[in-house]
């Protein structure tokens, strides 16, 4: 566990360094929105497309791992949401809060350091584990928020829903990829080395960005914030690994990047679509904030576990 300790420890001290500068005013508030929109748009874009079109779909689509993964989520989602619920709150509240539950910052931290902890065969059970979070969350709480708020379903909310996914730029990037590896197009050593170059700073880009970013979340809410992050640094870990290990086991490999990507601290997006629909920003912001601060101990914890398939200090 030491080892993986501190084979993490650079990511994490790289996203301090981000909290220190944007703690410090080194680094504005507007100069952190401008590092996430490059990363967002362009490096990560860049790093997931090329990964993507060196894949091939029929290899890298694994059914029963999405069908798994999708489970131990959903059990925890249903005990956020009934948390939340039993506490007297709405029904959009408590969406918000069982989001934070299940959905980890897999595209800004997870998918870089797993490429460099995993190796580039990590690549494709990540993308996924990305694909379901954008693909079925998003639009889940999209659908729970607009529905309480409007009394049923209408096509105005499967348009946003819809629109929401083609203007993200993780899955058009993971889709022009496949596109282009089904095509069978070698990709021409200029525009090779462009998105390696490219893509080459989506790691220490998202991870200074994570980190100058958390220097703006506040830390109020915060027994609430307490309970969402133990829901997502221990709960959606457990339950995924219940669910990859047990109910539908997958190959070893497989199964360790599933449960670390459920280890993964709460996503920045959560709080992106909590401001926007002006419900509960600040217990999204303090859960980022915590689970991301303590998520430097857990996740190594949580690693060497389902590495060793013992219970942790077993």
């Amino acid at each position: 566990m030491v080892e993986i300790f501190l084979r993490t420890l650079p990511f994490f001290a790289i996203i301090a360094l981000g909290y220190w500068a944007g703690r410090t005013r080194f680094f504005s508030e507007e100069a952190t929105a401008y590092l996430t929109k490059f990363v967002f748009y362009f490096a990560l874009s860049a790093m997931l497309f090329r990964f993507a079109a060196n894949l091939r779909l029929a290899e890298v689509f694994d059914g029963r791992l999405i069908i798994a993964y999708l489970l131990g989520s959903a059990v925890v989602y249903g005990i956020a949401t009934a948390v939340a619920l039993l506490r007297g709150l709405d029904m959009q509240t408590s969406a918000v809060e069982a989001q934070c539950a299940v959905i980890g910052n897999v595209g800004f931290l997870g998918l870089p350091m797993f490429v460099m902890l995993f190796g580039e065969a990590s690549i494709g059970p990540m993308m996924l584990v990305l694909a379901t979070d954008l693909i079925v969350f998003s639009s889940l709480i999209v659908i729970l928020i607009n529905g309480a708020r409007d009394g049923r379903m209408s096509l105005a909310i499967l348009r946003t829903i819809a629109l929401g996914l083609l203007r993200n730029p993780m899955i058009v990037s993971i889709s022009l990829g496949l596109a282009w590896s089904a095509l069978a197009l070698p990709i021409p050593d200029p525009m090779n080395d462009f998105l390696a170059i490219l893509g080459g700073a989506a790691t220490p880009g998202a991870l200074f960005a994570i980190g100058a970013s958390l220097a703006g979340k506040s830390a109020e809410r915060v027994q609430v914030a307490g309970w969402l992050t133990f829901c997502k640094l221990i709960l959606h870990p457990l339950a995924v690994a219940i669910a990859v290990l047990v109910l539908i086991p997958l190959d070893a490999f497989s199964a360790v990047i599933v449960v670390s990507a459920a280890a993964m601290p709460v996503a920045g997006n959560v709080y992106m679509l909590a401001q926007h629909y002006g419900i509960a920003p600040h217990r999204v912001s303090a859960a980022i904030l915590f689970s991301t601060a303590f998520s430097i101990l857990t996740f190594p914890v949580i690693m060497a576990w389902v590495q060793s398939g013992q219970p942790p200090g077993g």
